[in-house]
């Protein structure tokens, strides 16, 4: 799948804001972040430079992304759950802004529930190496 500039910068921002909403930043993030903006094509130094302020920046906004393609919106919040699960560390407001993010991305409620509970389940380190973004890249 071709996905377009905005969208990419979009799905990084977007997992960034997921990283930061529990206000903490893991190491186990902060390696999970890195490794999906590589692939999403973005320069090591940009990397760096959000990361090294991500919870202090408030130029980022936290509203929920909308992405251009509903295949794009399921990975992002596919992958956006895997994020929150891999650190061991989730909180209600992760969750409710990944919610928000499917649901203006017209993802349906029961949907959601079902991606939430399948990553629930799934053992950390299987969660920690399988993205969705891989495929459709």
């Amino acid at each position: 799948m071709n996905i377009n500039l905005l969208d990419k910068s979009n799905y990084l921002k977007g997992l960034f804001i997921t990283a930061r909403k529990d206000k903490q930043l893991t190491d186990t993030e902060k390696s999970i972040l890195k490794k999906l903006s590589q692939k999403l094509g973005f320069a090591n130094d940009f990397y760096e430079e959000t990361i090294s302020g991500l919870l202090a920046n408030k130029y980022i906004p936290d509203d929920p992304i909308k992405f251009a393609d509903k295949n794009i919106a399921e990975s992002f919040v596919g992958d956006a759950l895997k994020l929150i699960y891999a650190d061991g560390c989730i909180s209600d407001a992760e969750i409710d802004w990944i919610k928000e993010t499917a649901a203006i991305n017209d993802l349906n409620s029961d949907w959601f529930e079902l991606q939430h509970n399948q990553i629930k389940q799934t053992p950390i380190q299987k969660i920690q190496s399988e993205f969705a973004l891989f495929s459709i890249i």
